[in-house]
């Protein structure tokens, strides 16, 4: 059975472990990656929709909402952006240049209109490179290529003096045809560049940023719809849409979303947001090769781990086992030492306290059994008893009968009639004695208590028993205090009057019979003692027995029926009190305990 439990808690230890293991290499490499890419579509749609909300709320002041764009890039690491509807980012006025258009090369047009445009700059300048921006200065002739769309230009190229011929221009003009594409001369009339202070200055330095937008407006301007737009997948929210991007370079994942959304004047805008994905996929396949590794280490542990771990388990339960198969041998001496706060521990208690209490019961069954057997040596040895106490005056009764039917020795009537007298007064006082023992043993008799002045019973008793004092010519000294005691005084008197007349009988002629109380804290210590005699110390525990006699024969001539001692004895225990006898120096103490009254 030991091998059996342990086995068991092994085997499903290590599974349950290596179940753990698998279920979390197995979310790891196959699930984790799906999950962080979601979650991060969930956080960068939430961040969104916040930014949307304090958008509206700046209501077109382009400092707050460039503010705002840093905030969400410092916080978030999210960068985001309001693009209008041919994708043209919106609040780019400080990084730009105004110029002067002087002929419109393609398509041709002879009398173009004289007018001045402003050119967003993040389409053709790197802001941290300064040699592309030494180009550009007010007055230089410049040359941009670009579509243009609802009467907006949408440069994608720019040429500064006449970089590009008329010959240039003559050679690229099918290609020009196929993607409508214009190309115009202007003069450069201002130049706007951001400070590194600005808050919108940080957004031009991100070249991916800028080529997924520019990648967008391209989209925008051909085919006028994101929906039609490759690479972008459409998610639903609310009653609207947003479009997703994955987009990847140098090993690292960017989440690029679009948002469409309406301007208070009605028109259809965009919000832009990217952020980037960690590498994951690298971290992953790495993962796979740990793994193994970490599978070889956590086996070892896990087994090592597992029959410890069983061991422990085990072990009290095989103790509780060893133990109540002890208790069903009726074995009680091993308790379970088990000291854990669980329900084990609970168990082992509730098993010891149980095995405590068996063993209370067994106990107390084996006394009752034991003060049956007791009681049935004591019921044959009282039957006994009774039968040799009462045989000898029956004896004589029959003896005394027998001659005065035969009218032998008639001038002795009288005589043999006082002794059957004497014999019947006898027998009463055996079958009084015998009926009040066997009450007092019954259980059932209860005591009524009163208060009362132990001194004042003794005197009385005394006074009582003066006569049968003076017949042997004894000294009765008294040594009495006044005191209250809480008790039945009947059964007290009786008590006090048995072993004072005890006390009568056994001291000799002319000696001395001492009588006192003796006052304690809250108790008082009654004592008869009656000089010049002994009883053997071998009988001294004997003397309380139903007819024990030290002197049988001087006993049954003196008129005693052997019980006296006997309920004495149960009246003092029905009174719950502390009783004995002793030798003394020059004779015999017998003493009793009382509770003094207040």
């Amino acid at each position: 059975m030991k091998k059996g439990i342990v086995l068991k808690l092994f085997l499903f230890t290590t599974g349950l472990c290596m179940l753990i293991i698998a279920t979390i290499f197995i979310g790891q490499t196959v699930f984790f990656e799906r999950y962080y890419e979601s979650q991060k579509e969930a956080n960068l749609k939430e961040r969104v929709t916040a930014f949307h909300e304090k958008y509206v709320e700046a209501n077109g002041d382009a400092s707050k909402i460039r503010s705002l764009e840093q905030g969400f890039q410092r916080d978030y690491a999210i960068w985001i952006t309001t693009l209008d509807k041919q994708g043209n980012m919106k609040y780019a006025d400080d990084f730009s240049i105004e110029v002067q258009v002087n002929e419109k090369v393609f398509p041709k047009v002879e009398k173009y209109p004289q007018k001045t445009i402003q050119i967003p700059m993040y389409h053709f300048v790197n802001i941290d490179d300064e040699k592309s921006q030494s180009n550009l200065k007010v007055g230089n002739n410049i040359t941009i290529q670009g579509v243009e769309k609802d009467n907006i230009l949408i440069p994608s190229r720019l040429f500064s003096g006449r970089d590009m011929s008329n010959e240039q221009l003559e050679s690229g003009l099918d290609k020009l045809k196929q993607t409508n594409f214009v190309l115009i001369r202007g003069t450069i009339k201002e130049i706007h560049f951001p400070k590194s202070s600005t808050a919108s200055s940080f957004i031009y330095t991100n070249r991916i940023f800028l080529e997924r937008m520019k990648s967008l407006q391209s989209s925008l301007v051909a085919t006028g719809s994101l929906s039609d737009r490759d690479g972008y997948a459409v998610r639903n929210y609310g009653k609207g849409q947003y479009y997703v991007e994955n987009y990847g370079e140098s090993g690292v994942t960017y989440k690029v979303l679009t948002q469409p959304i309406l301007d208070p004047d009605g028109k259809t805008n965009y919000l832009f947001a990217m952020t980037s994905l960690q590498p994951v996929n690298e971290a992953v396949q790495m993962i796979k090769g740990y793994y193994v590794y970490l599978i070889i280490l956590v086996l070892l542990l896990t087994i090592l781990l597992s029959f410890y771990y069983s061991k422990q388990i085990a072990r009290p339960l095989l103790q509780i086992n060893e133990t109540t198969q002890k208790i069903a041998q009726l074995d009680f001496s091993e308790m379970i030492s088990v000291d854990s706060k669980d329900e084990i521990g609970d168990l082992s208690k509730n098993i010891n306290v149980l095995s405590s209490k068996l063993q209370s019961y067994i106990e107390k069954l084996q006394d009752d059994i034991e003060k049956e057997k007791q009681l049935e040596k004591t019921r044959k040895e009282f039957i006994s008893g009774v039968s040799h106490e009462l045989k000898t005056p029956l004896s004589i009764m029959k003896s005394c009968v027998s001659i005065l039917r035969d009218g032998v020795a008639t001038h002795k009537k009288d005589h043999y009639f006082n002794a059957m007298e004497k014999e019947v007064d006898k027998m009463d006082l055996l079958i009084v004695d015998m009926l009040e023992l066997a009450k007092f043993e019954s259980g059932t008799y209860k005591l009524e208590m009163q208060s009362f002045y132990i001194d004042e019973v003794m005197e009385q008793i005394c006074d009582q028993l003066i006569w049968e004092v003076e017949k042997k010519h004894l000294q009765l000294e008294k040594e009495l205090d006044h005191v209250k005691v809480i008790a039945n005084q009947s059964r007290i008197e009786q008590v006090l009057t048995n072993f004072i007349t005890n006390a009568i009988r056994y001291t000799p002629e002319n000696e001395r019979i001492v009588i006192s109380t003796i006052k304690e804290t809250d108790h008082v210590k009654v004592c008869v003692e009656n000089k010049g005699a002994h009883i053997p110390q071998t009988q001294l525990d004997k003397i309380w027995e139903r007819f024990y006699r030290t002197d049988a024969a001087r006993q049954r001539s003196n008129g005693g029926t052997g019980l006296g001692l006997s309920i004495s004895k149960n009246i003092l225990e029905l009174h719950d009190a502390t009783y004995g006898v002793q030798n003394t120096t020059d004779g015999v103490l017998f003493y009793f305990y009382l509770k003094t009254s207040v």
